[in-house]
């Protein structure tokens, strides 16, 4: 009874679905504040500000992606280990806000990088947003 129909043979539309992944296992409440599946704080998700000041010719410490054509704002893609960015706990998903007051959740990346270089002393408003950072790598758009 369990033979396989041909591909051919099904009456159309056809939607395949995934295999059904069963939920996790179901934790005690008393348990969940130690346990790392129920991590509840939220503030490291928070908007927070980052002051960095960069010599002539020095570098910024990070790289960013994204833009207005990726639709969903400027991102941290790449903190360089000990570097002032890094000390001022900048990290990887981070999302650029505002840049020295100028508005960078719909910018240009031409526009960004062009601020980001010739500013001498940087104030950042950023928050750590991992979901529309993957969703942003997934895009491929600078």
């Amino acid at each position: 009874m369990d033979q396989k129909i041909p591909y051919d043979d099904y009456q159309l539309p056809v939607v395949f679905l995934p295999s059904y992944e069963n939920p996790p296992a179901w934790i005690p409440p008393q348990e969940r504040v130690q346990h790392p599946d129920y991590n509840n704080e939220l503030t490291q998700f928070l908007p927070r500000t980052v002051v960095l000041k960069k010599p002539p010719g020095a570098q910024l410490g990070f790289n960013i992606r994204g833009g207005k054509a990726s639709q969903l704002g400027i991102f941290i893609s790449k903190v360089v280990p000990d570097s002032d960015a890094h000390r001022a706990g900048l990290q990887e998903g981070d999302q650029v806000l505002s840049v020295n007051e100028v508005d960078f959740q719909d910018i240009e990346h031409s526009r960004a990088v062009e601020i980001l270089k010739t500013a001498r002393e940087i104030l950042m408003r950023v928050r750590f947003f991992p979901y529309n950072y993957q969703r942003q790598k997934e895009r491929t758009v600078h």
